[in-house]
């Protein structure tokens, strides 16, 4: 094997020297691929962008060193490194639409920054445009970045950064936000490109089922430090630091419904770690050494930061199995009722026929792919979409169709919280303040009943009312998802309508947002949530509906749809659902492929 990557001691430092990173190491031979894994603000794509030699403006590059082959990234001139970051490394970032720019044609994005003669650069364009599995006809090399989907803008994003062949590949999150089936492809696209081009990468990512259907080595970073190195199974089937043992913990499973279990506060703000280890402050099993910093020491063939990793099997592996469903509907009416939905966008029709209840107290799934109309349905339900035939009910009474008709109380009784909460919350308003507006529709919470309204509403969501003077911007992602919850419920709601808003969580922060959704629904809420996330829908939905092209496939108590799924559709959605490694399921990664294929 030939080594690729090897970064020794890299640290990079905030302007007033603190550290975001500290005394990292990678290695990597070729066809390797690596999964970075950690909360945000673990310093994961801090890292990512050290190893491009790129530091954030503010923050520098302190020490250490990045060799790529045989070149040495850190001690190149600006000239040189703008030509390396194309041949030697390349990078892939999170969201295909900020980095595609929108007025070049896809031919001049694949080809700008290749050498050679222009028919040179298209033969090249379409070979790569194959690999990636996209057409490569004159007609879609003239197509720009709108005219394509998600998953297909994303494949375009790969074939950029592979075009020139460099030696290694940065992958930044690349398919957060997608659904199972796109994300199976686009997996299964950076496989089979690091087994053909002999392509080493990094897989940086939140979510643990993808690094164990991707890497075949895994570093787990904990406040810009690295707490775990190891292979695939080592670190995700046998963890021995308490942090990847509690990340394994808040991951939903997709075989049985479990007791998820966050992780207790956050992760230190940069310049505020403790002086002994760096997880100590969060760890149930921290004890007085653990005031001293430990370093990484080799426990049976996995790098591990901490003072007494050989306890490791005394920690708890998996969350609690609890009950299918504690939940019964008190009766059988519903709260929210929908009858032969019809939605189109001009003369294109969207949803056909789709029929469906939301019952007080119990949760309805509504799952499929992206352009299923998952989303198109539930604007329908909140009054957002103009064009559309059918009938909705609230409470047994009819329900205009669209939100401008509806009364007062029919619009405080559907709230509906959004998948990003950057977006929806207006960041010149402090938290207390959004929620005041939320307010100003009920009558009965003017004065000082609003206060205490408020107040209680943070309490439900497990928010400090102390952070009711701060903005959106001071808050984290897991912050500020409680807080867009819990501005839903200062109205009094009946039903929550929940759009995609755990797909782009760290794991820990998704499990409490599933707690809170479980504890709200054992207070009488209906709630339909919207998902492509089977293993989320497992542990807090008791019905499901399977949508496709529009239209309801599959629809039934979530045990049943989940176990025995009697529609293709459904089964390939299962089929594509990456699950984390144990004992029992041996996830092959890319090295043992490569050996069985005897491509070495």
């Amino acid at each position: 094997m030939t080594m690729v990557l090897k970064a020794s001691g890299l640290t990079v430092e905030r302007a007033d020297g603190a550290p975001i990173i500290e005394d990292v190491s990678l290695g990597l031979d070729r066809g390797e691929v690596m999964g970075i894994v950690g909360e945000s603000g673990s310093g994961k794509s801090t890292l990512a962008l050290a190893l491009l030699a790129y530091a954030r403006r503010g923050v520098r590059i302190a020490g250490g060193s990045v060799r790529v082959a045989d070149t040495n990234m850190l001690e190149l001139d600006t000239a040189t490194l703008r030509k390396a970051r194309r041949e030697v490394v390349a990078y892939v970032a999170q969201d295909p639409g900020a980095a595609l720019n929108p007025m070049l044609t896809l031919g001049t994005l694949l080809t700008e920054g290749l050498a050679g003669s222009k028919a040179e650069k298209v033969v090249r364009a379409r070979e790569i445009l194959r690999k990636v599995g996209l057409p490569d006809d004159e007609a879609f090399l003239q197509r720009r970045p709108r005219q394509l989907s998600g998953g297909q803008q994303q494949r375009i994003a790969i074939a950029m950064a592979v075009i020139a062949k460099p030696k290694l590949i940065i992958l930044d999150e690349p398919t957060t936000g997608l659904d199972v089936s796109t994300r199976a492809k686009v997996l299964d696209l950076i496989r089979q490109l690091c087994i053909s081009d002999d392509l080493t990468a990094i897989y940086v990512s939140h979510d643990l089922a993808v690094i164990a259907n991707v890497a075949d080595h895994v570093t787990v970073m904990y406040g810009g430090q690295v707490v775990e190195q190891g292979t695939m199974q080592e670190v995700l089937a046998t963890p021995r630091h308490p942090y990847t043992r509690a990340l394994l913990n808040a991951v939903p499973s997709l075989q049985a419904r479990q007791t998820l279990r966050p992780i207790r506060g956050r992760v230190p703000a940069v310049g505020e770690a403790p002086n002994g280890c760096i997880f100590s402050d969060r760890c149930d099993h921290a004890i007085e050494a653990c005031n001293t910093r430990p370093a990484l020491r080799l426990v049976g063939g996995t790098q591990v930061r901490c003072v007494r990793p050989e306890l490791a099997e005394a920690f708890e592996v998996r969350p609690q199995a609890v009950g299918h469903s504690d939940r019964q509907v008190a009766n059988n009416s519903a709260v929210l009722q929908a009858d032969g939905v019809n939605a189109f966008y001009g003369h294109r029709q969207i949803l056909f026929d789709v029929s469906l209840q939301v019952e007080p107290g119990r949760c309805l799934a509504v799952v499929g792919e992206s352009g299923s109309g998952k989303s198109t349905l539930s604007r329908c339900l909140i009054g957002l979409h103009g064009n559309l035939t059918g009938a909705l009910s609230l409470d047994g009474k009819p329900l205009p169709l669209t939100v401008d008709q509806r009364d007062r109380n029919a619009r405080q009784r559907l709230q509906y919280i959004f998948q990003n909460p950057n977006a929806s919350l207006n960041p010149r308003r402090t938290i207390g303040q959004s929620l005041a507006a939320a307010l100003a529709n009920r009558p009965e919470a003017c004065g000082n009943r609003s206060g205490a309204i408020i107040a209680e509403a943070f309490e439900r969501v497990g928010i400090s009312p102390h952070l009711a003077m701060r903005y959106p911007a001071e808050l984290s992602g897991g912050q500020r998802q409680r807080v867009a919850i819990a501005r839903a419920l200062v109205a009094n709601p009946a039903v929550l309508l929940c759009d995609e808003v755990t797909s782009s969580l760290d794991v820990s922060v998704q499990a409490s947002v599933i707690e809170l959704l479980r504890s709200l629904l054992a207070d009488g809420l209906g709630m339909l949530f919207v998902t492509h996330d089977l293993a989320v829908v497992r542990n807090i939905a008791d019905t499901v509906a399977v949508l496709s092209a529009g239209r309801v496939i599959e629809q039934g108590d979530v045990y049943k749809v989940l176990s025995a799924p009697s529609h293709p559709y459904t089964q390939s959605l299962l089929a594509n659902t990456l699950q984390l490694p144990t004992e029992a399921i041996d996830v092959p990664t890319i090295a043992r492929r490569q050996s069985a294929a005897g491509s070495r």
